[in-house]
């Protein structure tokens, strides 16, 4: 077993260095709905959320309009080994639909990785009358649930169960 379980600014860290996710919402038939999408956390000094850039029209947009229950998940794949299954870090939570002028998620991806800033550039400069952008805010519920990030593959190997780990989003987070 790990010697020691990551925590949540470790978890927090590592998700500042990914932008590529998984976002489950439910329509409003009942069925779920998955998508990759990008993503960018907010800011260190804001309230800990995820935003997602997307357009009004999207059935993801409509669906946690119409209930804002998600389920999220960032793969960790192992880029020399691929046959290894990825870590991963999972969540529930609840969207909410903000305006595209919303600074703080502005900042989120200005402040992110150079594909955010680089997406977020591009929806600037369009102006489309077809295109109305938006971002999904996602407030994680108090878990974060992980397999194997921040534990070397000679651990997992030893114990495969050891990898599965909880962590909890402090509240002043």
């Amino acid at each position: 077993m790990s010697k020691k379980t990551p925590n949540f600014e470790f978890i927090e860290k590592e998700l500042r260095k990914k932008t590529y996710g998984i976002l489950s919402t439910i329509d409003q038939n009942g069925n779920s709905h998955s998508t990759s999408i990008l993503y960018a956390v907010s800011p260190p000094e804001s309230k800990f959320a995820l935003y997602i850039l997307t357009e009004k029209h999207y059935k993801k947009v409509k669906n946690v309009e119409n209930n804002n229950s998600i389920s999220f998940v960032i793969p960790f794949p192992h880029h020399f080994l691929r046959f290894v299954p990825a870590n991963c870090v999972q969540f529930q939570g609840n969207g909410e639909i903000v305006p595209y002028n919303n600074s703080e998620a502005h900042q989120a991806f200005e402040n992110g990785p150079k594909i955010l800033k680089m997406n977020i550039k591009q929806v600037s400069k369009m102006n489309s009358e077809n295109e109305d952008p938006v971002f999904i805010k996602i407030l994680p519920k108090k878990t974060l649930y992980c397999y194997g990030v921040g534990l070397s593959l000679m651990e997992l190997r030893k114990n495969i169960e050891s990898g599965n780990y909880s962590v909890l989003i402090p509240p002043d987070v």
